[in-house]
């Protein structure tokens, strides 16, 4: 049976319009760096070469390749840790720095990452294949919750959530953040979007 992450982990990517506490182990991504205006060609590139690595490796069997432990699934969404450069004070698109990441079944290994890279050398730049890398991350304990809107209408979101953090005696970590992205923005009007939301934080 095919695994699709929107019905089997919902509690992580599909959360509420309220912001609501999840404990996050590790897991397994393909990454990629970059900084800059989100709205950038490059921006573009990075995302290109994360799904198409991605879709390298989910097509796999179909190019006589069948890794051990494969089953067939649904691509996971695109993610992406932001942050600001450091001295910055107020939001600066320009200043941003962010790392973009698919999540990856647990079959994938170093070894097939490596044949994947190799499967999309006509479809990216030497330059960004060798950005990509393989990381297992553990994200701890994190407030979430979904956004409905622009992505410039998220600190309304940021807000309430910090709100939830005051009364419930918790704090969060740092003003990086995570975002999950569960709508496409080429093919969504930005009233549409569906964004989950995400930082790190600690009780009090």
């Amino acid at each position: 049976m095919k695994y699709e992450w929107r019905k089997h982990d919902k509690k992580i990517y599909l959360p509420k319009e309220n912001p609501e506490i999840i404990e996050l182990g590790p897991v397994k991504y393909i990454t990629i760096c970059g900084k800059g205006n989100p709205n950038a060609p490059a921006f573009s590139e990075l995302v290109t070469a994360l799904y198409a690595t991605s879709y390298a490796i989910k097509m796999m069997p179909k190019k006589g390749i069948t890794p051990d432990g494969y089953y067939d699934y649904t691509v996971f969404p695109l993610e992406g840790f932001w942050s600001l450069e450091k001295g910055s004070l107020v939001l600066d698109k320009e200043k941003l720095i962010y790392k973009l990441m698919i999540r990856q079944p647990d079959f994938v290994t170093p070894e097939l990452f490596e044949i994947a890279k190799e499967a999309i050398v006509k479809k990216v730049s030497a330059e960004h294949r060798d950005k990509l890398e393989l990381e297992e991350i553990t994200e701890g304990l994190n407030l979430q919750m979904l956004h409905l809107g622009s992505y410039d209408d998220e600190p309304a979101s940021f807000a309430k959530m910090e709100a939830f953090c005051e009364a419930n005696n918790l704090e969060r970590l740092s003003k990086a953040h995570k975002e999950i992205y569960l709508t496409d923005a080429s093919k969504v009007s930005p009233e549409k979007l569906k964004t989950t939301l995400r930082f790190r934080i600690k009780y009090k």
